[in-house]
Protein backbone atom coordinates (compact mmCIF):
# COMPACT_ATOMS: atom_id res chain seq x y z
CA UNK A 1 0.00 0.00 0.00
CA UNK A 2 1.91 3.46 -1.08
CA UNK A 3 2.09 6.13 1.60
CA UNK A 4 0.70 9.10 1.62
CA UNK A 5 2.79 12.41 1.48
CA UNK A 6 2.41 14.59 4.55
CA UNK A 7 2.62 18.05 2.99
CA UNK A 8 4.31 20.82 5.29
CA UNK A 9 3.31 24.79 5.60
CA UNK A 10 7.09 24.75 3.30
CA UNK A 11 5.42 22.82 1.00
CA UNK A 12 2.56 24.67 0.68
CA UNK A 13 4.60 28.67 0.48
CA UNK A 14 6.50 27.09 -2.49
CA UNK A 15 3.02 26.41 -4.65
CA UNK A 16 2.63 28.37 -7.43
CA UNK A 17 0.79 31.97 -7.61
CA UNK A 18 -1.25 30.84 -10.25
CA UNK A 19 -4.76 31.78 -9.40
CA UNK A 20 -5.87 28.57 -7.52
CA UNK A 21 -7.16 28.80 -3.70
CA UNK A 22 -4.78 26.24 -2.28
CA UNK A 23 -4.86 24.66 1.41
CA UNK A 24 -3.57 22.58 3.40
CA UNK A 25 -5.52 20.20 5.55
CA UNK A 26 -3.72 17.69 7.83
CA UNK A 27 -0.92 17.78 5.50
CA UNK A 28 -3.23 16.81 2.46
CA UNK A 29 -3.54 19.82 -0.52
CA UNK A 30 -6.71 20.72 -0.95
CA UNK A 31 -7.58 23.24 -4.36
CA UNK A 32 -10.97 24.58 -5.08
CA UNK A 33 -12.45 26.71 -7.86
CA UNK A 34 -12.47 30.73 -7.06
CA UNK A 35 -15.19 31.30 -5.53
CA UNK A 36 -18.16 32.85 -7.76
CA UNK A 37 -19.84 36.64 -7.74
CA UNK A 38 -22.64 35.91 -5.28
CA UNK A 39 -20.46 34.51 -2.76
CA UNK A 40 -17.94 37.36 -3.38
CA UNK A 41 -20.78 39.97 -2.36
CA UNK A 42 -21.85 38.18 0.58
CA UNK A 43 -17.91 38.32 1.71
CA UNK A 44 -17.46 41.65 1.00
CA UNK A 45 -21.17 42.81 2.79
CA UNK A 46 -20.40 40.74 5.89
CA UNK A 47 -16.19 41.25 5.90
CA UNK A 48 -17.54 45.28 5.99
CA UNK A 49 -19.77 45.05 8.22
CA UNK A 50 -17.64 43.00 10.82
CA UNK A 51 -14.06 44.91 9.75
CA UNK A 52 -16.38 48.28 11.03
CA UNK A 53 -17.17 47.02 14.20
CA UNK A 54 -14.42 45.77 15.40
CA UNK A 55 -12.25 48.59 14.87
CA UNK A 56 -14.94 51.10 15.31
CA UNK A 57 -15.03 49.82 18.85
CA UNK A 58 -10.97 48.66 19.18
CA UNK A 59 -11.73 44.95 19.56
CA UNK A 60 -8.93 43.38 17.49
CA UNK A 61 -8.54 43.08 13.79
CA UNK A 62 -10.25 41.69 10.85
CA UNK A 63 -8.95 39.60 7.61
CA UNK A 64 -10.20 38.39 3.98
CA UNK A 65 -9.26 35.77 1.99
CA UNK A 66 -6.70 35.38 0.57
CA UNK A 67 -5.13 35.64 4.13
CA UNK A 68 -3.48 32.38 5.77
CA UNK A 69 -4.76 30.97 8.46
CA UNK A 70 -1.50 28.57 9.65
CA UNK A 71 -2.95 26.30 12.19
CA UNK A 72 0.14 24.24 12.39
CA UNK A 73 2.86 23.20 10.12
CA UNK A 74 0.42 20.75 7.98
CA UNK A 75 -3.16 22.70 8.24
CA UNK A 76 -3.01 25.87 6.59
CA UNK A 77 -6.35 27.19 5.75
CA UNK A 78 -7.79 30.35 3.90
CA UNK A 79 -11.44 31.07 5.46
CA UNK A 80 -13.55 33.81 4.15
CA UNK A 81 -13.50 36.01 6.84
CA UNK A 82 -11.21 36.19 9.93
CA UNK A 83 -11.87 38.00 13.26
CA UNK A 84 -8.77 38.08 15.72
CA UNK A 85 -9.44 39.52 18.92
CA UNK A 86 -7.41 42.04 21.39
CA UNK A 87 -6.40 39.44 23.23
CA UNK A 88 -4.67 37.01 20.43
CA UNK A 89 -3.60 40.25 18.38
CA UNK A 90 0.26 38.32 18.66
CA UNK A 91 -1.03 35.48 16.80
CA UNK A 92 -0.80 38.11 13.71
CA UNK A 93 2.38 37.61 11.43
CA UNK A 94 3.41 39.04 7.82
CA UNK A 95 3.18 35.22 6.92
CA UNK A 96 -0.76 35.23 8.32
CA UNK A 97 -2.39 34.28 11.14
CA UNK A 98 -0.38 32.12 13.04
CA UNK A 99 -2.49 30.21 15.39
CA UNK A 100 -6.76 30.01 15.46
CA UNK A 101 -8.11 33.25 15.41
CA UNK A 102 -11.12 33.98 16.98
CA UNK A 103 -13.81 33.55 14.54
CA UNK A 104 -13.77 32.17 11.17
CA UNK A 105 -16.48 32.94 8.48
CA UNK A 106 -16.87 30.57 5.45
CA UNK A 107 -19.71 31.59 3.12
CA UNK A 108 -20.90 28.60 0.98
CA UNK A 109 -20.89 28.19 -2.44
CA UNK A 110 -21.99 25.16 -4.28
CA UNK A 111 -18.43 24.05 -4.70
CA UNK A 112 -17.43 24.28 -0.87
CA UNK A 113 -20.20 23.86 0.87
CA UNK A 114 -19.92 20.07 1.99
CA UNK A 115 -16.05 20.86 2.59
CA UNK A 116 -17.14 24.11 4.74
CA UNK A 117 -19.65 22.35 6.67
CA UNK A 118 -17.94 18.91 7.19
CA UNK A 119 -14.17 18.53 6.91
CA UNK A 120 -13.47 22.93 7.74
CA UNK A 121 -15.83 22.81 10.82
CA UNK A 122 -13.32 19.87 12.25
CA UNK A 123 -10.47 21.09 11.48
CA UNK A 124 -11.37 24.45 13.09
CA UNK A 125 -12.68 22.44 16.40
CA UNK A 126 -9.21 20.33 16.59
CA UNK A 127 -7.67 23.69 16.16
CA UNK A 128 -9.30 25.38 19.02
CA UNK A 129 -10.87 28.18 16.76
CA UNK A 130 -13.67 29.44 19.39
CA UNK A 131 -16.33 30.46 16.60
CA UNK A 132 -17.14 29.56 13.49
CA UNK A 133 -20.08 31.15 11.37
CA UNK A 134 -21.45 29.54 8.40
CA UNK A 135 -22.91 32.28 5.86
CA UNK A 136 -25.34 30.58 3.09
CA UNK A 137 -26.46 32.54 0.26
CA UNK A 138 -29.22 30.50 -0.37
CA UNK A 139 -30.99 30.02 2.37
CA UNK A 140 -29.88 33.92 3.06
CA UNK A 141 -28.89 32.67 6.83
CA UNK A 142 -25.57 33.12 8.87
CA UNK A 143 -25.62 30.09 11.66
CA UNK A 144 -23.02 31.03 14.58
CA UNK A 145 -20.97 28.15 16.15
CA UNK A 146 -19.57 28.10 19.66
CA UNK A 147 -16.81 25.77 20.42
CA UNK A 148 -18.21 23.61 23.25
CA UNK A 149 -15.28 20.99 24.52
CA UNK A 150 -13.77 19.15 21.12
CA UNK A 151 -16.89 20.14 18.71
CA UNK A 152 -19.53 22.97 18.31
CA UNK A 153 -22.56 23.66 19.27
CA UNK A 154 -25.06 26.25 17.48
CA UNK A 155 -25.22 29.38 19.48
CA UNK A 156 -27.19 31.99 17.22
CA UNK A 157 -28.54 32.25 13.87
CA UNK A 158 -29.35 35.21 11.87
CA UNK A 159 -32.38 34.30 9.30
CA UNK A 160 -35.07 37.19 8.98
CA UNK A 161 -34.63 39.82 11.47
CA UNK A 162 -31.18 41.36 12.82
CA UNK A 163 -29.92 39.35 15.61
CA UNK A 164 -26.24 39.77 16.73
CA UNK A 165 -23.81 36.33 16.92
CA UNK A 166 -21.02 35.85 19.25
CA UNK A 167 -18.88 36.64 19.76
CA UNK A 168 -19.74 40.09 18.69
CA UNK A 169 -22.60 40.29 20.86
CA UNK A 170 -22.89 44.10 20.00
CA UNK A 171 -23.21 43.94 16.18
CA UNK A 172 -26.81 43.44 14.99
CA UNK A 173 -26.23 41.71 11.51
CA UNK A 174 -29.38 42.48 9.39
CA UNK A 175 -30.17 39.98 6.79
CA UNK A 176 -31.57 42.56 4.61
CA UNK A 177 -28.51 44.63 4.13
CA UNK A 178 -26.24 41.26 4.23
CA UNK A 179 -27.95 39.68 1.09
CA UNK A 180 -29.37 42.85 -0.64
Amino acid sequence: MPTRAVLTYGDYAALPDDGRHYELHRGELSVTPAPGTRHQEAVISLGSKLYEHVRSHGLGKVFVAPTDCILSSVTVVQPDILYVATDRLPIISDRGIEGAPTLVVEVLSPSTASLDRERKVRLYAEHGVPYYWIADPDSRSVEAYALAGAAYALAGRVTTEPAALPPLGRLALDPAAIWS
